[in-house]
């Protein structure tokens, strides 16, 4: 793969200065546009690694490149400009309405004394989701999926290069699950997302990275790595593994222990 928009490169991180690391010889690579899913069972290290990716946590060994620049070689602001970050929880709204939480995406790019210029972007990224008519309604008042495409919005107006997104799935029902994750294709942009629905990963990822107890244990294709041995191995449990009857991506049935 030549020039991937985020190449991460023999990265270790531990939590604490000095302690044994969380993260060791993490190797993964986004390509423009790409979408790629990372999954692992709770606690391998999912979250830390996308902390990691968009600048959070600061590595003791390894290299984060974005469009082949060192991250940690510049400051916050330049790497908001270029990354934007959906986290599994919703954000304190202050009170704020649709549209101001959506305006938020545009601090990385303002100066100090600029004003709402980009009011055409904001009401153009609203009216793509759908949010145009929700615009001046509270956040709070929004339903779960809702708030998801609000932060999706938000994300959008930032204009990143890079959209890294935990477990954006969570806490929402089918319908808008699917909604959301057809969004974030549509969107073009280079996608990294923890999953853990793993057909949900199978059905909009190009590649999948597996990750358990800190280490990258499998990356391909998601036909290439949900195998029925690399699931038993890394979750622990028991799967048919077959081709999803309606598309050409692996589907997933989990067997219950006897």
């Amino acid at each position: 793969m030549s020039c991937p928009t985020l190449h991460i490169q023999g990265l270790h991180w531990s939590p604490h200065s000095g302690g044994q690391p969380l993260l060791e010889g993490i190797d993964l690579r986004i390509g423009a546009g790409e979408f790629v899913g990372l999954i692992g069972p709770n606690g391998s290290g999912k979250t830390s690694l996308l902390r990691c990716a968009y600048r959070f946590n600061r590595p003791i060994a390894g290299q984060v490149h974005l469009d082949g620049e060192d991250i940690w070689q510049r400051n916050p602001r330049w790497v908001a400009q270029r990354i934007a970050v959906m986290l599994q929880e919703f954000p304190e709204d202050f009170g704020l309405s649709v549209r101001d939480v959506v305006a938020m995406g545009r601090t990385p790019h303002l100066g100090w004394f600029d004003g709402d210029g980009d009011a055409s972007l904001i009401d153009d990224t609203l009216a793509r989701l759908d949010l145009l008519p929700r615009a001046l309604d509270a956040f709070i008042c929004l339903s779960g999926g809702e708030k998801q495409r609000v932060l999706l919005a938000r994300a959008l107006v930032q204009q990143p290069r890079l959209l890294i997104l935990d477990e954006p799935t969570n806490h929402l029902d089918p319908r808008f699950q699917l909604a959301l994750l057809q969004q974030l294709r549509n969107t073009g942009l280079s996608l990294l997302a923890s999953f853990h629905d793993l057909n949900l990963a199978a059905a909009f990822c190009d590649r999948l990275y597996v990750i358990d107890a800190g280490r990258i244990v499998a990356h391909g294709t998601p036909g290439q790595v949900l195998t029925e041995q690399c699931l038993a191995e890394v979750f622990g449990v028991q799967a048919l593994v077959d081709r999803h009857p309606l598309a050409s991506h692996p589907r997933i049935t989990w067997i219950s222990p006897a």
